[in-house]
């Protein structure tokens, strides 16, 4: 069981000075809306409901954010969340897909978006959430050109991939990495960007989207010791 299959929902705010003060890593999904940014985030926590998509693309201007670890889930998720035993979030920003919100919607938006994935100390990583069909629009990019200068790794989902043929996929995986690869600091070495092919219909990349997105909290250490444990425990049975 992945320690992703623990989140549950913790708070949602529409305002930095809102943020909970809570000083565990967090790791950001970011996409265009349809991207299928709630479904992945759904299929990785094996929830149907964590994520709800808007009927309205872009009309959701909050930021909701899920804790992992500190409560109990599947039969027990009515018992308190214990915050002090909380190990990370996973925080779902706005889809940007504002065609039918207001000027002033719009521009709350990007001020939102903007100053918590430039500023927030405990932003660990970004997993961006790209249509593997349509990579990337001028609002992905946009989204780069905010995350970049922080230095921090990005994770790029490309969803939808059973919609493409083989080629098709080789192709929008390369054309990611290359474009991922074209982001370098002050001293010309690349970012720490990836990328990988994600399917929810098909339920491919699901294991490599895992590991990473723990690998990025910190928290591959203590799946490690977890298996370690139970193997040990299995072992202990037998004799």
């Amino acid at each position: 069981m992945s320690l992703l299959w623990q989140a549950r929902f913790f708070t949602t705010v529409n305002h930095l000075r809102d943020l909970p003060n809570t000083q565990v890593p967090e790791i950001a999904f970011a996409g265009r809306s349809n991207a299928g940014k709630s479904t992945a985030i759904n299929i990785l926590s094996n929830q149907k409901k964590l994520c709800f998509a808007s009927k309205t693309p872009g009309r959701t201007q909050h930021i909701n954010y899920f804790s992992i670890g500190g409560a109990h889930v599947g039969q027990h998720r009515k018992d308190e969340t214990k915050v002090e035993e909380i190990r990370a979030m996973l925080v779902d920003l706005p889809g940007y897909g504002y065609a039918e919100v207001s000027g002033s919607a719009k521009h709350h938006w990007q001020e939102l978006l903007g100053d918590y994935v430039q500023r927030r100390e405990q932003l660990a990583a970004l997993v961006l959430i790209v249509d593997s069909r349509r990579p990337f629009t001028d609002l992905d990019i946009q989204m780069l050109e905010w995350f970049a200068p922080t230095g921090k790794p990005i994770h790029c989902i490309l969803t939808k991939s059973d919609k493409l043929n083989r080629n098709e996929s080789t192709n929008a995986l390369r054309t990611a990495n290359t474009l991922l690869a074209s982001y370098v600091d002050e001293y010309g070495q690349p970012f720490p960007f990836t990328a990988q092919l994600f399917s929810a219909l098909k339920r491919t990349g699901i294991d490599e989207a895992n590991d990473k997105i723990l690998e990025l909290l910190g928290l591959n250490d203590d799946v490690n010791e977890e298996s370690h444990s139970e193997t040990a425990g299995d072992a202990g049975k037998t004799e």
